[in-house]
């Protein structure tokens, strides 16, 4: 009897060669499969556990209706509603363990709806030939996808390919058996921060907050990590959330590539989940270090971090923008905001004496804040660095307050 079963998702008519060889290795390491088809015009050698006409009437359509439309995009976003729907229900039964789904750009599009329509901590597999492409947008990437280019694979099974093929059955099969999934027994907090050369709060925040009970989650703002912390704070998965840096706001702002998404800084006030805000790197916009800056902060001076990212000293009108930027996304909150703003600086090479330091351009957005802070955000100045200990402990005495007065729920105490 097999231990985990991997859904296998694919188009069986143009596809079946290699998807029932990813599927025999799976078998051949002990594993189960449960396989869905997903194609549109032909069908495959042997019927497959879900038929492209259960997936087609999960969202609500017919294979007939995909075929007469005449349009390839139509049918693939047919097949891939009702897929993610499938697998989103055939999870909650309890019917797999993980999903692997292969594809070109098409079978790439519909994998994307439906790992995302899957929770945290169930493995999700890609096998595409756009894989780490940039074709594939930062924002429909779920928090804990992996991918696996699909070398030599256009079309039919060979040596090549088969690398891919079953590395990726080893992957996905090995990841259901060794997956511990979230158990969030104890309230999480969600934080969001740079390594500790420019942001340092988490080293006092995390065991305070451990000590009163949380789990803390550290999520590192450069894109991906802030899709991610806005994913779980749209589940609600956050008791609360501490938001110290909001620099992917400024990158989408700027037109960095280094985006988390229009939704950066929403998810969180509208899921009703209380917040507490400051403007950590507030000032900097990081771009991909090998391609040249957005065309907004062309000219502007550059600060190379690595080979990978660069990032460049927003001018104070700018600040005004990310300033206003940041207080629009707060108004939007249903639940208890405080923005914490120190006044000194805002990272660790904005300190004064610095070499990223413009008082001209911290003035300009601490005057811009307080401007446009909106009646809901309540707004606490304190005359320190980000970095001082100060800060910190402003933080933890509103999240005390906070479930002083039931805001928040309590941690739980393990004795």
């Amino acid at each position: 009897m097999s231990d985990r079963t991997i859904l296998v998702v694919g188009t069986y008519d143009t596809k079946d060669d290699e998807l029932n060889y990813i599927c025999n290795v799976i078998r051949s390491q002990g594993g189960g499969v449960l396989t869905m088809d997903v194609s549109v015009l032909g069908d495959p050698t042997k019927p497959t556990d879900i038929s492209k006409h259960d997936v087609a009437a999960e969202g609500g359509h017919t294979i007939r209706e995909a075929i007469d439309g005449e349009d390839e995009n139509l049918a693939m976003q047919i097949m891939a509603k009702g897929a993610a729907g499938m697998a989103a229900r055939l999870h909650r039964e309890g019917r797999f363990d993980g999903v692997l789904v292969l594809g070109g750009t098409m079978g790439t599009d519909l994998a994307l709806d439906v790992c995302s329509a899957l929770p945290l901590g169930v493995p999700k597999y890609i096998v595409s030939t756009v894989a780490f492409s940039p074709l594939i947008p930062p924002e429909r990437l779920p928090a804990d996808i992996q991918m696996i280019l699909w070398a030599g694979g256009l079309y039919g099974l060979n040596s090549v390919c088969k690398a891919s093929l079953s590395q990726a059955a080893g992957a996905v099969l090995g990841a259901a058996r060794a997956v511990e999934k979230p158990q969030l027994g104890r309230p999480l907090i969600g934080m969001t921060s740079f390594g500790k050369t420019v942001l340092r709060y988490m080293v006092a925040l995390k065991p305070a907050l451990e000590a009163r009970g949380y789990e803390v989650a550290v999520f590192h703002a450069t894109g991906m990590g802030g899709r991610a912390f806005e994913s779980l704070a749209a589940e609600r998965a956050f008791a609360a959330v501490m938001d110290f840096a909001p620099q992917e706001v400024g990158n989408h702002l700027m037109g960095s590539a280094i985006s988390a998404g229009a939704d950066r800084m929403t998810n969180a006030g509208r899921a009703g989940v209380p917040q507490i805000v400051a403007p950590g790197c507030y000032d900097l916009v990081d771009f991909v270090g090998w391609q040249d800056p957005p065309p907004r902060v062309a000219g502007q001076e550059v600060h190379a971090h690595n080979r990978l990212l660069s990032s460049v000293m927003m001018t104070p009108d700018q600040r005004r923008g990310m300033a206003r930027e940041m207080c629009g996304k707060l108004a939007l909150a249903t639940a208890p905001v405080t923005l914490l703003l120190p006044t000194k600086g805002c990272n660790e090479w904005d300190r004064e004496g610095g070499p990223l330091r413009s008082a001209e351009g911290l003035a300009a957005f601490v005057e811009e804040i307080r401007a446009s802070c909106p009646s809901n955000v309540s707004l606490v100045e304190i005359d320190c660095h980000i970095n001082d200990a100060a800060f910190a402990e402003a933080a933890l005495k509103i999240l005390d307050d906070w479930i002083s007065s039931g805001s928040v729920r309590p941690g739980v105490i393990h004795a």
